[in-house]
């Protein structure tokens, strides 16, 4: 465990070289910002320039789920970067052949940051949210959304050669946390086809207002992470 932690902190450091990396990190504050006071205030102004009815705000739910996603996105992100640039410079397989192994190489670059994303969803939801959210809201969806960044992670290295590439493969990844506006647009049985989307059970748990969907969503997070992690290994060696 020791080791993981000190390669952990070696990945902060390489963070804080990188200004690009450092500031996708501060991104879930100004991205929470931004929603929490953003959304309400240009409700107001469309409501109040046009005189019709809410249209934003049947969709708060929506954009809690969308919030609990980025701060883990972001955290993975980074460190799935950190990774692909230790692979250019095969860094990588120096570390997994010391004490810390491939496995503890793995978790101190993906477990950790995931395990950070979540105390960090865990403390800023509560600030930025725009709904009502009980604590077992709000670890839902810090759990799911964490776990979702894992496998954000997992797509971005083993499919990208390189950083460009990974930065490629993030934005294309990240088009899984859309899975949250099947539900609210797409109704049943038709919305199940996205169900293999993790996102698809956060948007809708907080539609129907249940934790009901906890495990469905961490069954299709587990099957995304199973299938991933054989090649995960494959690349790290």
């Amino acid at each position: 465990m020791k080791a993981i932690r000190l390669s952990f902190f070696h990945m902060l450091k390489l963070v804080r070289q990188d200004r690009m990396l450092l500031a996708a990190g501060l991104a879930p504050l100004l991205a929470g910002t931004a929603i929490h006071f953003g959304v309400p205030f240009a409700e107001k102004i469309r409501i109040r320039f046009t005189g019709l009815p809410a249209i934003l705000s049947p969709y708060y739910g929506l954009f809690d789920v969308f919030f609990s996603s980025i701060t883990p996105a972001m955290f993975c992100f980074i460190a799935a970067m950190v990774m692909l640039e230790e692979r250019d410079d095969h860094i990588d397989r120096y570390l997994s052949v010391t004490g810390l192994g491939r496995n503890g190489y793995i978790v101190s670059r993906i477990g950790f940051p995931a395990l950070a994303a979540f105390g960090v969803t865990a403390m800023l939801l509560p600030v930025f949210h725009l709904t009502p959210l009980s604590v077992g809201a709000i670890l839902f969806l810090s759990l799911t959304g964490s776990l979702q960044g894992v496998i954000l992670s997992l797509l971005i290295v083993t499919i990208s050669s390189n950083k460009l590439e990974g930065m490629a493969v993030t934005k294309l990844a990240s088009l899984m946390m859309l899975g949250a506006v099947i539900p609210y647009f797409v109704p049943a049985p038709f919305s199940f086809v996205c169900s293999f989307l993790p996102s698809f059970w956060m948007g809708k748990a907080m539609m129907e207002g249940t934790l009901l969907y906890l495990l469905p969503s961490l069954a299709a997070e587990g099957g995304w992470i199973a299938v991933l992690w054989n090649p995960l290994c494959k690349a790290c060696r």
